[in-house]
């Protein structure tokens, strides 16, 4: 086989191609790569068709083209091979039905001789993914190459081919069957994956609704910028989503912003995929691609190479990108375009690739091949030293980063556990203590009854008192995420007053009393009584706690329109913050016995049932105010 490829750079074609070196040739495979316009490619097919009815010709629009070691865009390549012994076949599909359109042409073109099959598809609409799957429920074996069509980085309308006919939205395909035939196909990928894992929440499948609980633009946004974020997706190509757990390291990119910020990428997620966004790696971008293939190259020797390249990687090393393609066209010729996806064939599996560079060489050769020279291209200038010290510079940062986030997980697991057990310890000890609390709590109420109040029962009983709110706030703290609370009716007038009754011995040891005032008779609430326990008795017990000897503590009840307002102050310190004294832990006064939970648990309390909080403390009193929905009637 021959390759001859031609680059037009707005020339006339008759006066570049000699279409008469072609006239008696029957198997010829011609290849389009047009980064022009609609009416340009248009009038490219019907010269190439009308000059050379007898070719197979199939074509795509790009994000850039391959001729030979050039890079060039909006430009058309034409690339023209000549096969001796293999047959060539195609065909198209028109249509959205990505899965279907797959498995169409692979019914349609696959055979048992069928070595190659290159397609091409609309960068729009086509998931790319889902059409890969449909030809590999066909046929898993065949190697297939290709990519998905781009329009200079638009994401408006490409546009593929098939002989004279241009296609919108489907798919364009030949078959390349032989016996002798040999091909090898390869990948680069030189993409790594950086910062924090991300987790997808919801999506259907190439469409995004929601990454770690944002949505995708603002994701972007937040990670690259607000810049890239209002300009995707022609912005922000470079830095993929790279899916973890993969056979290959698969990135995919974005193609489309919806409305609503959700974004569509050239192939699928599943829910609950971990990523990471994608950077390139300039310093092995600008390796030699040879080297690691040379010795398959040694045995193939190629006759010509197609290479398919992600617009990723021309746009992200611009100049640079020229240090990947020389090597190829150093060896056979070399043609091909930078698409929006890559079409790639890995150990019985089709692969929907992006940032890649898709490899494929063909030959028809039988004999023994000779040893292929590789050449060196020069990629030691200032400008290419500097790309690759900063790539170098991210990319250990990002295995530092790594190493970090690797230590803090194992922290955090430990941590963890630490707090399963101090939770598992206290479920017990809550359990094992309720048993002996009422044991003595009634076994001071029968020694009241037979032998009356002294002052050592009477300081059993207060400490009893201050032991059981304890319990009940640890009790609460665990059982409240197991426990459904339901909400009765209850007079907060009453109930108030029962509490203080309760307290009021513990109270007298202090030498305080309550004051209780009120300007209704009855305040109906709806409400838990275990969560209003927790409110009431922590305040009463902190006000006896804190308030100075021998200072009286005033509980105001108000009505105020359909409000219930519950104040209760004293004479104690000031507190110097009264915003912290809510949080878990905090303390004050350290001389004062306690865990730093109960306003904490408190503040949970009223968060969950809407009670409004309020405290004010000067060197007079500090006052905290609870306001309760009443019920309406």
């Amino acid at each position: 086989m021959k390759t001859y490829n031609y680059s037009i750079d707005n020339q006339n074609i008759q006066q570049i191609i000699d279409f008469n070196k072609f006239k008696k040739e029957k198997n010829i495979l011609i290849q389009i790569f047009c980064g022009e316009s609609q009416n340009k490619f248009d009038s490219i097919l019907k010269t190439l068709t009308t000059n050379l009815p007898q070719a197979i010709c199939i074509g795509s629009t790009t994000d850039g083209e391959i001729h030979e070691s050039y890079v060039t865009t909006f430009n058309t390549i034409i690339s023209i091979s000549i096969f001796k012994n293999t047959k060539i076949n195609h065909t198209y599909v028109e249509g959205t039905n990505s899965f279907e359109n797959g498995q169409k042409i692979a019914k349609e073109l696959i055979n048992e001789k069928t070595k190659l099959l290159i397609l091409f598809t609309d960068g729009i609409k086509t998931n790319g993914e889902e059409f890969l799957k449909g030809v590999e429920s066909i046929n898993k074996d065949t190697i297939i190459c290709g990519g998905m069509a781009g329009d200079n980085s638009e994401f408006k309308q490409t546009y593929i081919s098939s002989q004279d006919k241009i296609i919108k939205f489907g798919a364009v395909a030949v078959s390349l069957n032989s016996d002798i035939l040999k091909i090898f196909n390869d990948y680069r990928f030189n993409w790594i994956p950086i910062g924090i894992e991300h987790t997808i929440n919801e999506v259907k499948n190439n469409r995004i609704y929601s990454i770690s609980n944002m949505n995708p633009t603002r994701f972007y946004a937040k990670y690259l910028g607000e810049d890239v974020a209002k300009h995707l997706p022609s912005t922000g190509i470079e830095f993929p989503l790279i899916i973890k757990n993969k056979s290959l390291s698969t990135a995919r990119a974005v193609i489309k912003k919806h409305e609503d910020g959700t974004l569509s990428f050239t192939g699928n997620f599943k829910k609950g995929d971990i990523v990471k966004l994608g950077f390139g790696n300039a310093e092995t971008i600008m390796q030699d691609p040879i080297k690691q293939i040379k010795k398959a190259l040694n045995i193939l020797k190629p006759e010509t190479f197609f290479l398919y390249s992600c617009m990723a990687r021309r746009r992200y090393m611009q100049n640079f990108i020229k240090a990947e393609i020389e090597p190829f066209s150093n060896i056979a010729p070399t043609s091909g375009f930078f698409t929006y996806a890559e079409f790639f064939h890995n150990n019985g599996y089709n692969e929907l690739l992006n940032q890649s560079l898709t490899i494929v060489a063909l030959s028809e050769h039988e004999e023994i091949p000779k040893h292929i020279e590789l050449e060196h291209i020069n990629t030691d200038g200032e400008y290419a030293r500097t790309i690759k010290a900063l790539t170098h510079l991210v990319e250990q940062s990002s295995i530092d980063y790594d190493l970090q986030t690797q230590k803090l997980n194992k922290q955090k697991k430990y941590s963890n556990s630490l707090l399963a057990s101090q939770k598992q310890f206290l479920r017990y000890v809550v359990h094992e203590t309720n048993t002996p609390l009422s044991v003595i709590m009634s076994n001071i109420e029968l020694y009241e009854m037979q032998y009356g109040k002294n002052n050592y029962i009477s300081n059993i009983e207060v400490a009893m008192k201050n032991i059981s709110s304890i319990y009940d706030d640890l009790s609460f703290l665990i059982k409240k995420d197991q426990l459904v609370y339901n909400k009765i009716k209850i007079d907060l007038v009453d109930y108030i007053r029962s509490r203080i009754d309760f307290f009021s011995q513990v109270a007298s040891q202090v030498k305080s009393n309550f004051i209780l005032t009120s300007n209704c008779d009855n305040m109906p609430i709806f409400f838990n009584e275990t969560k209003l326990q927790r409110i009431i008795d922590n305040n009463l017990t902190n006000a006896i706690k804190y308030t100075f000897e021998k200072e009286d503590i005033y509980i105001n009840l108000i009505k105020k329109q359909n409000d219930y307002i519950f104040s209760i102050s004293s004479h104690s310190s000031i507190i110097q913050d009264p915003k912290k004294i809510f949080e878990e832990y905090y303390r004050e006064e350290n001389t004062q016995e306690g865990f730093g939970l109960g306003l904490n648990l408190v503040k949970r309390v009223c968060e969950e049932e809407n009670v409004h909080i309020d405290v004010i403390s000067n060197e007079n009193s500090t006052c905290f105010t609870y306001t309760f929905k009443g019920v309406k009637k």
